[in-house]
């Protein structure tokens, strides 16, 4: 049996997110066309690929219904202008569906089967709101496996203040101001921009185009958060300043065998170097990354010190604070979301897991010194998903490979 092949992420893109809701700019936009742009955009800047040559699309959404159902892989294949030889598949884990889409896809790559593939997700909130039409097994209450609120993300997030007191407002409120910074200040120094996918609209006042994040806030203040509405609980600690909002959007990315890479021209951003999955009470999901990171660096023979940049998904400022008191990081480590996150850029849930891996990727080529990176995030119904990647920028491969 041949070794196994290594899996290079080789670009990744995302429409710009928007605000869900009548509101939202995507409101009069299909979700299906969201994720079939980026496609067609991912494909358009890298033109080495031909498109008979990818193997697999793997797309992931969490309420796969109406326009964002049937078998959204090989629907927005379709659309995207691949030919019919080309295969795919929906997948979903929720707030983790691209990743998933990424390990899962990427683990075909390593097994040989696959040489090119595109995985990515998307997640139309404002038409598919999460948890819409689902019935959830009456054994999960009646047998008391699952606390009845479990399912509303910000009562786990509550719950994650009420299990560990350090994690107050205050540093959850610092945490979100701070994400609203960092992002004004990388689309100021215009690292976000180039791997945005404009989008044409439609709406009542004519025809438009996304070029960035809707529901960025870059004047938030520690006096305005404190006097916002905690919806959750009465004197509650989680508020929409310190949680990612309701979003709209999509990502693709097309991962790789080094061989393929070599044969077809294509670059290398990152290489995959290993990953974990794992469970934790569904009452507090938020902790889900801290044994799914474990258990990467179990895999991948690495420790948290070896990590020099991390991109944790901000579900909830406490979920990703609960994380860096786990590992004994600082909430303002310079490692951490250098760039902000979804508090300001918005949690499109299935297509969020790709954002990450996009942002680590322009972070690699800016940090030489920097040899590994993490993606992780948290996941509803108790679980978290981690990603190491490998730097090819890093100064033991020289000018790069």
């Amino acid at each position: 049996m041949a070794e196994r092949a290594d899996v290079v992420f080789v670009d990744g893109v995302r429409t710009p997110f928007g605000r869900a809701g009548e509101k939202g700019m995507y409101w009069n936009t299909r979700a299906d066309d969201l994720v079939v742009k980026a496609i067609v955009g991912l494909l358009e800047r890298n033109t080495n690929l031909p498109k008979d040559r990818i193997d697999e699309v793997a797309i992931a959404a969490t309420t796969q219904q109406g326009d964002q159902g049937l078998t959204l892989g090989r629907t927005a294949a379709l659309l995207a202008g691949l030919p019919t030889t080309v295969p795919g598949y929906a997948i979903e884990r929720m707030c983790a569906g691209a990743m998933t889409a990424v390990t899962t896809s990427g683990s075909g790559i390593a097994f040989g089967q696959y040489d090119v593939v595109i995985a990515g997700g998307v997640e139309h909130m404002g038409r598919h709101p999460m948890g819409e039409g689902v019935d959830p097994n009456p054994r999960f209450l009646s047998e008391k496996l699952v606390a009845a609120d479990a399912l509303n993300m910000g009562n786990t997030a509550e719950r994650l203040h009420d299990r560990f007191p350090s994690l107050t407002k205050e540093r959850a409120d610092r945490f979100g101001m701070l994400s609203q910074q960092k992002v004004a200040a990388a689309y100021a120094s215009g690292d976000i921009q180039p791997d945005l996918v404009p989008v044409s609209l439609r709406s009542d006042a004519g025809w438009g185009l996304a070029t960035e994040d809707e529901g960025m806030r870059p004047n938030t203040t520690m006096e305005g958060l404190a006097s916002l509405k905690t919806p959750f609980r009465p004197h509650g600690r989680v508020t929409a300043g310190n949680a990612s909002p309701l979003t709209d959007g999509a990502t693709a990315s097309i991962l790789a065998s080094s061989a393929a890479v070599k044969e077809l021209g294509l670059q290398t951003k990152m290489r995959m170097v290993s990953f974990g999955f794992a469970g934790v009470e569904p009452e507090v999901m938020g902790i889900g990354p801290i044994p799914s990171t474990e258990r990467a660096l179990k895999n991948a023979g690495l420790s948290i010190e070896d990590i020099g940049l991390f991109e944790l998904n901000e579900a909830f400022a406490v979920q990703v604070l609960s994380f860096l008191d786990h590992f004994g990081i600082a909430d303002e480590d310079p490692r951490v979301n250098k760039w902000g996150g979804a508090i300001a850029i918005g949690h499109p849930l299935a297509a969020s897991g790709v954002r990450l891996m996009i942002q680590l990727a322009r972070q690699f080529e800016q940090h030489p010194e920097v040899r590994y990176g993490l993606t992780a995030m948290c996941v509803g119904l108790g679980q978290g998903g981690s990603v190491i990647w490998e730097n090819p920028h890093h100064k033991k491969y020289g000018k790069g490979r």
